[in-house]
């Protein structure tokens, strides 16, 4: 293993002081620490302080400040419904800050814009397209050509209906014609 530098030391330290480093990461950690006086003292400091928190003495928690603790906390129930929300929020937000979602969306939004500028030409909103009352008119004028819209294509929707209508009439008298003379001869031959 090549020889480490000071930032490598401080990511292993963690891992030198628990002895799960591989015998070359320890043999190349050993080896930079002999050299380099400032790592020699991280790595004193950083062990005093875990041995002494070894030696520490358990201390029992005084039942009072637990009472305490939780009187002044909030019920449980929206500390779990605030906890529920964040992890819906997690699950739905993730995956739209990936990279490759992020990227997508922006080539896809590119794309249109793209497409929008050989479509359509754009022109630039002037103040006087933010009017509230042209706002209004164009709106109410949208409603009332859709609704008018959906008015004619209701009439024709009849128009047509009262057609075929007419022309099942028209194909269907022979046929009635024809069955009720035939059940008119059943009749007079049942009577006879």
């Amino acid at each position: 293993m090549s020889e480490l530098n000071c930032l490598e030391i401080d990511e292993l330290l963690c891992d030198f002081l628990d002895g799960t480093l591989s015998a070359e990461q320890k043999t190349a950690f050993e080896a930079h620490t002999a050299k380099c006086a400032a790592c020699q003292e991280l790595v004193a400091d950083v062990s005093g302080a875990v041995n002494f928190m070894e030696r520490a003495a358990m201390v029992e928690v005084p039942k009072e400040l637990v009472t305490r603790i939780l009187y002044h906390t909030p019920k449980q129930a929206p500390l779990l419904e605030a906890m529920a929300r964040q992890d819906w929020l997690k699950r739905w937000v993730a995956p739209l800050i990936q990279p490759q979602f992020a990227m997508g969306m922006a080539m896809t939004i590119l794309s249109f814009s793209m497409l929008g500028k050989f479509v359509a030409p754009v022109r630039q909103i002037k103040p006087s397209d933010l009017d509230p009352v042209k706002v209004w008119r164009n709106v109410d004028d949208s409603a009332h050509r859709t609704w008018d819209r959906f008015v004619k294509y209701y009439d024709n929707l009849r128009l047509v209906y009262e057609v075929q209508t007419a022309i099942d009439d028209i194909k269907g008298e022979p046929e009635e014609q024809a069955g009720a003379v035939q059940s008119n001869t059943k009749k007079s031959g049942e009577s006879k």
